[in-house]
């Protein structure tokens, strides 16, 4: 497995084609249009300079990475790839003719994986020829810094393929999880929109700010989950403390099974968070490249200490 195609040139795509090429892997980078790719580049060349000023590469290695990425338009390239990896518009419609084309193309021995974030593995495998070397492979924003990769098990995914995604992850420095059920969310996504119902709710209800709640969070649980995780945070705390707190506060956590009405406030105001300017926070006296660069640093700063 040394040629990797992805397909998607935008931020989760460029960012993993670099994952690939700091570790010497020739990546073909798919779009359809030439000016995705332009911006793909372009992407890829401000995450690389990050990764220099943060002494994770040096400046001689810069050209070397970048020549080990080929941006296409040609479809023919697919038939190159020993691994796969869909990272296109999140719509079952145009993942379908994605795959039907690109099925027909493929070496029968390519894996092929995809890094949707939402749509279920089982119900895309349907379209996939071979559908037992299907499977997702989801990857996280920054997708050149953050470790973990979900590696996602369809309904006829064989575990030798998962398991040879799995090693592949391990070659480019991830850490890798394998996903058994294809449930909505998979798993990261899950606890997410967990802390995020309660989260929403809390300041709905004017319980707590946004940036007071984003405190608890950042000095309290984010510092222990980085840590030990959920779990062995209960394992720490004593398993019987967390049952008798769970029997005494399940019941009043918010279970809303609606969207926010905060949330879809705020989109409805076109209050999008740092695309837009506005979200929660106000962007507007830091520019967008901006902002990006001191969250990446201070995910630098934090990689040093968890790993």
């Amino acid at each position: 497995m040394e040629t990797i195609v992805i397909a998607g040139a935008g931020t989760m795509g460029a960012s993993m084609a670099l994952s690939f090429a700091r570790f010497g892997f020739q990546v073909h980078l798919y779009d359809i249009s030439e000016e995705s790719l332009i911006r793909g580049r372009e992407l890829i060349e401000s995450s690389v300079q990050v990764l220099v000023s943060a002494k994770l590469l040096s400046a001689t290695q810069v050209q070397g990475i970048l020549d080990l990425v080929i941006l296409t338009t040609d479809i023919q390239v697919f038939a190159k790839g020993d691994v796969v990896i869909e990272s296109i518009v999140e719509q079952i419609e145009i993942k379908e003719d994605f795959y039907r084309s690109i099925s027909k193309l493929v070496k029968p021995e390519c894996i092929i994986c995809s890094n949707t974030s939402a749509i279920p593995i089982s119900a895309m495998g349907e379209f996939v020829l071979l559908p037992e070397r299907f499977l997702g492979m989801h990857w996280f924003n920054p997708a050149h810094l953050i470790p973990l990769i979900e590696i996602i098990k369809g309904d006829k995914t064989e575990q030798k393929y998962a398991s040879k995604i799995y090693d592949l992850a391990k070659r480019i420095d991830k850490e890798p999880v394998i996903i058994n059920k294809d449930v909505k969310g998979f798993v990261a996504n899950r606890i997410q929109f967990a802390i995020m119902r309660e989260a929403l709710y809390l300041v709905e209800n004017e319980v707590v700010s946004p940036d007071d709640l984003d405190k608890v969070m950042k000095y309290s649980l984010g510092l222990r989950y980085a840590s030990s995780g959920p779990l062995a945070t209960g394992d720490f705390g004593g398993l019987d403390t967390f049952l008798h707190i769970s029997k005494f506060l399940n019941p009043d956590l918010c279970d809303c099974h609606e969207a926010s009405k905060l949330l879809g406030d705020l989109v409805a105001a076109n209050r999008l968070g740092l695309k837009t300017g506005r979200g929660f926070y106000d962007y507007n006296k830091v520019s967008p490249g901006e902002a990006t660069s001191q969250r990446d640093e201070n995910l630098l700063e934090l990689l040093k200490i968890c790993r």
